[in-house]
C-alpha cells in the first residue's frame, strides 16, 4: 500500500478514536417533589442524538458526547436542560409538576407518578415545587392552593363557615405548636402546607373537629 493511503488510513482510525473517546455514559434520576421517582419519561441528548426513558425507580444512562446538552421535556412537567460539563457523572433531577386538573389525570395516566403519591405531594405543597412568593399573604396562597378550603375574615374555613354558636374555623398548627392566628406569615417564609381533616385529624382530637392547617416554615 502507498504511503499516502497509509497516512490517510492512519488519520481515519485515530478520528475515529477520538470521537469514540469523547463518547461516555452519564447516570441520573428523576424525581417530582424531591422525594417520588418520575419514570417512563424520555432522556435525549442533543449532540450524541440519544434517547432513553426512566425506569420505574426514575433512574436513567444515557450515552454522550463532551458537552452535550440534556433535554427533558415530558407532558405535565416544566422542561429542563442540562449541560454535560467534564466533571459530569450523575444528574439528579427534580421535575417541577404543572399543577392542574388534567395534568394530574395525564401524569397519572402516562404512568409517570402514581396517583396515590402524586395527590400526596400536590396537598403538601413542598416548597421545591411551588413558588410560594406569587402570593401576596397566606389566605391567598391556601385559597388557590387547596379547592374546598374557604376564608372569611381572617379564618380558614375546612367544612364552611357553621351557624352554630362556638368557633368553627380550622386548628393552625405552625411548627408543632398550635397558634390563634397565621396572618402573620408571609409566604416566602413557607417550606410547607397540609389540610387535615376528618380521620386524618383525629390526632388532635376534639380541637381538629373543624380540620387542621399545618404549617412549617423555613428555619
Amino acid at each position: 500500500m502507498p504511503l499516502k493511503q497509509v497516512i490517510i488510513v492512519f488519520i481515519a482510525v485515530l478520528s475515529t478514536v477520538d470521537c469514540y473517546s469523547q463518547n461516555r455514559a452519564i447516570y441520573g434520576e428523576l424525581t417530582v417533589f424531591n422525594t417520588y421517582p418520575v419514570k417512563g419519561v424520555e432522556v435525549f441528548a442533543k449532540k450524541a442524538k440519544t434517547a432513553v426513558m426512566s425506569d420505574s425507580l426514575g433512574r436513567f444512562s444515557i450515552v454522550c458526547q463532551k458537552n452535550d446538552i440534556i433535554n427533558i421535556k415530558p407532558k405535565t412537567f416544566k422542561s429542563v436542560t442540562r449541560k454535560v460539563g467534564p466533571d459530569t457523572d450523575t444528574l439528579f433531577i427534580n421535575l417541577l409538576f404543572i399543577d392542574s386538573k388534567a395534568n394530574r389525570q395525564l401524569c397519572i395516566g402516562y404512568g409517570y407518578v402514581n396517583q396515590t403519591d402524586l395527590l400526596y405531594g400536590v396537598n403538601h405543597l413542598e416548597q421545591e415545587n411551588n413558588d410560594f412568593c406569587n402570593y401576596s399573604n397566606i389566605f391567598d396562597l391556601i385559597k388557590g392552593r387547596f379547592s374546598g378550603v374557604a376564608v372569611t375574615g381572617g379564618n380558614v374555613y375546612i367544612r364552611g363557615p357553621s351557624s352554630f354558636v362556638g368557633p368553627t374555623q380550622a386548628l393552625y398548627i405552625v411548627d408543632g405548636t398550635a397558634v390563634n392566628s397565621i396572618d402573620w406569615i408571609q409566604p416566602c417564609q413557607i417550606r410547607s402546607i397540609d389540610i387535615l381533616k376528618d380521620s386524618s385529624a383525629a390526632i388532635y382530637g376534639s380541637r381538629g373537629g373543624n380540620g387542621v392547617v399545618i404549617i412549617e416554615t423555613k428555619k
